[in-house]
Order: structure tokens, then C-alpha cells, then sequence
């Protein structure tokens, strides 16, 4: 009888080990329920924008110097002199869904970068970026989200429809990536 009592324990703890929520899921969850829409990116750009309209800021920008031609002109690169530890740019191309910003992934790298520099290496700019974006947009904290084998993490922030995820995409760059979890959403279930 104890054994089956037991087992009934045993199993009891194992399906509710596995259904709790991660604390990232918990928080998504939380920051969609509050239905707070976050459209702005940086620099005038967000979420709302049509391609139309975002290549007609971007380009008045550019006429200005604001802007210039990104990595191969596939992208557009706004240098950054004082906002990191060391001067740096940031690329940037949006992903557009049903015309519009859906992601925008953004590849932050120190202008002297090298790798007889590590205090400019990919690994010493993540604490930087974060900092920086932390400043930018205030709201939640970051949390470190590690994969499930534990060899990967990422810095991820939510408030509300807004995720942005911070990772080291190479030894010389970190990535931003910014997400609208409410089309997220609408993609995962169309």
C-alpha cells in the first residue's frame, strides 16, 4: 500500500514539475494580459510603421547624416560616440509582416573592435547594450533566460507587446532583437 501511495506522490509532483510556467513565460503572459501596447523602437521608428513610411524616415535621416548606409548598404547604421563605454555602431534592417515592422534586429559592434582587444569583445559589450537599452526604454529589468541544456543565454525584457532579447550573436557583435509579441502571436496561430 505504501508503494502505491508512493507512486501516487511521485506522480502528483511530476506532472505539476512539469506544468509550471518558466519565469519567462510568466512574464510574457503578464505583460500581454496587461494589454500596454509598446510600438516605439528608437529614433522616431515602431512597430506601426509600413514600409513606405519607414523608408521615407530613415531616408530624411539619412539626408541629415543622422543615418548612413549600413554592413554591404544592406542595412542602415547609426554610430554610436558616447552612448556605450567606447564609440560603436549599430545596424539595423527591419522584418516586415503583412507591411508593417513586425522585428527589428539590431547588430551592435565596437568601431575598434579586434581581437587583441578584449575589452571590446562581444562578451564585454553585452553588459553595455543592456545598460543602454535599459536606459532607453525603462519598464521591467532584464532576465537571463538559459536554454535548456544550459549552453546558451539571452537577456530578454517585456513590457507589454514589446520583446527585446539581447545575446552575443558573434565574438565582435551583440545582437538586440525587437519583437512585437502580439503579431508573434497572430503568426504562431494563423
Amino acid at each position: 500500500m505504501t508503494h502505491v501511495l508512493l507512486a501516487g506522490v511521485l506522480l502528483i509532483f511530476m506532472i505539476s514539475s512539469c506544468s509550471q510556467k518558466s519565469e519567462y513565460d510568466k512574464l510574457v503572459e503578464r505583460e500581454l494580459a496587461s494589454n500596454v501596447k509598446q510600438d516605439s523602437l528608437f529614433f522616431g521608428i515602431s512597430f506601426e510603421m509600413n514600409r513606405k513610411d519607414f523608408y521615407a524616415h530613415c531616408w530624411e535621416l539619412n539626408k541629415s547624416g543622422f543615418f548612413t548606409n549600413g554592413v554591404g548598404n544592406m542595412s542602415i547604421q547609426k554610430k554610436l560616440d558616447s552612448a556605450l563605454k567606447f564609440p560603436a555602431t549599430m545596424n539595423f534592417y527591419p522584418r516586415f509582416e503583412n507591411d508593417k515592422i513586425f522585428q527589428m534586429p539590431v547588430d551592435f559592434q565596437y568601431l575598434d573592435w579586434a581581437l587583441w582587444n578584449p575589452e571590446m569583445s562581444s562578451d564585454a559589450m553585452l553588459a553595455d547594450v543592456k545598460d543602454l537599452l535599459e536606459e532607453w526604454y525603462g519598464g521591467q529589468p532584464f532576465i537571463k533566460v538559459v536554454n535548456k541544456d544550459g549552453t546558451k543565454s539571452v537577456w530578454v525584457k517585456v513590457d507589454g507587446n514589446r520583446r527585446i532579447r539581447i545575446f552575443k550573436e558573434s565574438v565582435s557583435t551583440v545582437r538586440a532583437e525587437f519583437t512585437d509579441l502580439l503579431d508573434l502571436e497572430k503568426f504562431k496561430n494563423s
